[in-house]
């Protein structure tokens, strides 16, 4: 036994003998976690499994398929959102914190599969995550959904992934927690060992051993690998690199067996673990596969078998979905003999399987001989059976000869085998002498439609795959039309998966159901309104599941035209018989149904003529929205080639780069000159401002020049000369505007501080320390840490307003009387003396004359 398989066995349940003692029965305490029964591995398997199929996940990085299994087993059963670390998440993960902020949490919000609130950190990063699965959300309260699970089920998936794949804690009180069986694998593929090996945990018996998939395999590879790469959804090869690393840590075994006649023919794939967990060991299972080689029985599906032997398939699934097909001389690099196709079950075999020694000779009578021409079988029948097949049993029948036409349509016989068939799943079944591709066992991938067409699951295994691929495009726009009329979009799979299982109650359940693709298409999926509401279907609305209220209207309605007709007919027609006032009444009842039929269709061509108004509106205003679009590109292009207005520069927009920097560079250092003037001048004295302004000018002035002679310390001039013409006249402007910003916030901060210490704000900040003092909580102890710490705090705040508000007032004054005063004409009273003095134009030309 392996350190793992031994570590695991350490903390299994032991085995007990069926003993109940006397008095109180004691507290059974909690299996080990990977000691799982058969109900319990299939249904965390299936949900597992149908949370790695969802169609947000298609193409995703095995790390994030693996994080979106850690968060669905964490999730809390209440409230369903998952409060956790992106670094935890790492850690279970078995990637880095910066990879997982970086593209497994980015990953999970695109796929749409789990809703995530991120708290971001210092650098932007992801540090805390609220995260809800949808489709656990989702199929919370859908009876018999496969992620609709217990609470139980949830304790039971976080102790299974644990044991696992746990990263281990080290406590506060010094216990530490180990890490699970793959915890301490880390780094690159991490996320793939740990999916691999918790997919293997879940498809392992009790013996440990992991059912390996049929069909054709790579023979480079063998069929454990491709089983590994088939759960994975990988190649071969990369399966088997994932294998050989788990088997680098005694994580998994390949055991080899040996048949009868001592060669080694078949391979095991096991998991210790699981084995230990439940107190058996892998000897166990290798011994019970030795026993078994000694009967005559066939009941492993992979076991090396004659051409005329039945093996019986195990009522269990295979690890993969995808239909496959064995080959004669397909096998594992080291097995001799070759293997077959799983066979399906609960199917009645044709040739009896009383076979005595199970040898391929036994199926051509007593002799055993093999055919002597290559002709032998040209008298074999039809349906594929031969002539011994046709003698041991009723149920093979004669048909034609090859090279005969048929008495019945391969169409026919292809029906009428449909149901024997269904039991395959999606494996090649001889059909009428010829082989049929038949659908898919499972149901679509896609959550809703899953939902959708579980009622039909079992009408859906009789499909082939060109009917099963309607059936999803009809379910597809059902939904889409569903999700139009209903509040909330998310019931429309609900609501269609009742809408089929109504309809399987009034046709009396599935097994009556002769056409199962023109019933689903054409009754089961399909809405029948009972009126022109979109939301009535079978006189039922779709949204609230009450009866139609336009369906009563439209009842009650023609109860009363019938009412109404019927007093017509009595008033102007007395006296006539039952019989002809009947004809009567049901005559003019049809022409009011003609005449509603023809006021319907006038309203909707009105309505159409209408719809076409406003597409032919919409067209013009999409085209007059596309002309406004290129009259601005050509306002723009126009704007773009007028010159600059300060220094002509041609192309500029009418302002080049360069003398908007000089402009907001003047505007700057105006800005600071007033800034420094509120403080340390009177705002009155035009002279004071002016001689502060001069002198924060030239400082600024200087300082530029500063900054631009050390830009040109650290700059090549010959790069900066190639840049092109104007480069370096740009680059001093540029230099300059940042320079004047800088120091126009130096003292703007000058200004504050200065203001704060004026006496106005002081006298504020003592009147606010004293007011804060005087508040009821702090009346009684104003000498206290917290009552200081808060009137001390205060009075900073109420200081720093003071300042802000004399700041803002005494530039507004500044900037009123730098700004130049209007020029205000003067009244006509004193204009028009002045204008009556002045010559006409016709007497200034007689004086001039």
């Amino acid at each position: 036994m392996s350190a793992v398989a031994a570590r695991a066995a350490a903390f299994a349940r032991p085995r007990t003998e069926s003993f109940v003692p006397a008095g109180p029965v004691p507290e059974r305490s909690a299996g080990h976690p990977l000691s799982l029964g058969p109900d319990a591995r299939a249904r965390l398997g299936g949900a597992v499994r149908m949370l790695l199929d969802t169609a947000g996940l298609a193409g995703a990085s095995d790390a994030v398929r693996l994080a979106v299994l850690v968060l669905a087993s964490r999730t809390p059963w209440e409230t369903g959102v998952v409060e956790i670390r992106t670094s935890e998440l790492g850690r279970w993960i078995g990637m880095s914190a910066s990879y997982t902020a970086s593209e497994v949490v980015p990953a999970l919000k695109q796929s749409g599969v789990v809703s995530v609130v991120a708290t971001e950190g210092e650098f932007r990063e992801n540090t805390g995550l609220e995260c809800k699965v949808l489709p656990l959300w989702a199929a919370q309260d859908v009876i018999g959904h496969p992620l609709s699970l217990a609470k139980k089920e949830y304790a039971t998936l976080q102790r299974l992934l644990e044991a696992v794949m746990a990263p281990g804690w080290k406590h506060r009180d010094g216990r530490v927690t180990p890490a699970g069986l793959i915890g301490t694998r880390t780094g690159r593929a991490a996320a793939t060992d740990r999916l691999a090996l918790l997919l293997l945990v879940l498809e392992a018996r009790e013996t440990g051993r992991v059912r390996q998939c049929g069909g054709t395999v790579d023979t480079k590879r063998g069929r454990a690998a491709a089983t590994v790469a088939r759960m994975l959804g990988c190649t071969a090869s990369a399966g088997e690199r994932v294998l050989e690393r788990l088997e680098d840590r005694e994580l998994v075994l390949r055991v080899r067996l040996k048949t009868g006649s001592g060669l080694a023919n078949r391979s095991r794939l096991m998991v210790p673990a699981v084995a230990a967990a439940h107190g058996r060991t892998v000897g166990d299972d290798v011994q019970e596969d030795r026993a078994e080689d000694l009967e005559p029985e066939f009941s492993d599906p992979d076991i090396a078998a004659g051409p005329s032997e039945t093996p019986a398939l195990a009522t269990e699934p295979q690890v993969s979905g995808v239909p496959v097909t064995d080959e004669a001389d397909v096998a594992e690099p080291d097995v001799a003999a070759a293997l077959h196709t799983d066979h399906p079950h609960l199917v009645t075999p044709v040739i009896p399987p009383q076979l005595s020694g199970g040898f391929s000779g036994e199926g051509r009578g007593g002799e055993g001989r093999r055919p002597g021409r290559a002709c032998v079988r040209e008298d074999q029948a039809a349906d594929g059976e031969s002539a011994v097949a046709e003698s041991g049993s009723a149920v093979a029948g004669v048909g034609p000869l090859r090279g005969e036409k048929p008495t019945k349509s391969p169409v026919d016989e292809q029906e009428q085998a449909s149901t024997v068939a269904a039991g395959a799943g999606a494996r090649l079944t001889v059909v009428g002498g010829r082989k049929t591709q038949q659908g898919r066992s499972e149901l679509p991938a896609d959550l809703d439609l899953r939902v959708a067409l579980a009622p039909v699951s079992w009408l859906w295994q009789g499909l082939n795959r060109w009917q099963q691929d309607r059936v999803v495009e009809v379910a597809k726009a059902e939904l889409a039309q569903l999700r139009q009329v209903l509040e909330w979009s998310g019931q429309a799979p609900s609501v269609l998966a009742a809408r089929l299982t109504s309809r399987l109650e009034e046709t009396g359940g599935e097994a009556l159901i002769a056409r199962p693709f023109g019933w689903i298409t054409h009754r089961g999926l399909v809405r029948r309104p009972s009126c022109s509401d979109v939301r009535c279907d079978d006189g039922v609305r779709i949204d609230t599941g009450a009866d139609c209220d336009n369906c009563a209207n439209i009842l009650h309605s023609r109860r009363a035209w019938r009412v109404r007709i019927a007093a017509e007919v009595d008033q102007e027609l007395p006296g006539l018989e039952t019989d002809a006032r009947y004809r009567e009444i049901e005559a003019r009842m049809r022409r009011h149904a003609e005449a509603e039929a023809a006021d319907l269709v006038a309203r909707q061509a009105e309505a159409q003529e209408r719809a076409e108004r406003r597409a032919a509106a919409r067209a013009e205003a999409e085209a007059q929205a596309a002309i406004e679009r290129e009259r601005a590109a050509a306002e723009a292009a126009a704007r773009q080639a007028v010159a600059c207005e300060d220094c002509g520069r041609e192309r500029a927009a009418g302002l080049c780069e360069a003398c908007d920097h000089r402009r907001q560079t003047e505007a700057l250092i105006g800005e600071a000159g007033l800034l420094a003037a509120t403080w340390s001048a009177d705002p009155s004295d035009q002279v004071a401002v002016a001689a502060v302004a001069t002198e924060v000018r030239t400082a600024i002035e200087d300082a530029i020049a500063a900054s631009w002679a050390q830009f040109q310390q650290i700059t090549d001039p010959a790069a900066l000369e190639a840049a092109g013409p104007d480069a370096v006249e740009d680059a001093a402007a540029h230099n300059a505007m940042l320079t004047a910003e800088s120091a126009a916030a130096e003292y703007r901060h000058e200004a504050l501080v200065m203001l704060g210490r004026s006496e106005e704000a002081q006298a504020e900040a003592r009147k606010t320390y004293a007011t804060e003092l005087s508040k009821p909580w702090f009346r009684a102890v104003p000498d206290s840490d917290d009552a200081q710490r808060a009137a001390t705090e205060a009075a900073a705040k109420a200081q720093t307003r003071t300042a802000e508000h004399l700041l803002a007032v005494r530039l507004e004054q500044l900037h009123t009387l730098a700004r130049p005063e209007p020029v205000r004409s003067a009244p006509w009273s004193r204009r028009l003396p002045e204008l009556a003095a002045r010559p006409l134009d016709g007497e200034a030309l007689e004086v001039i004359a």
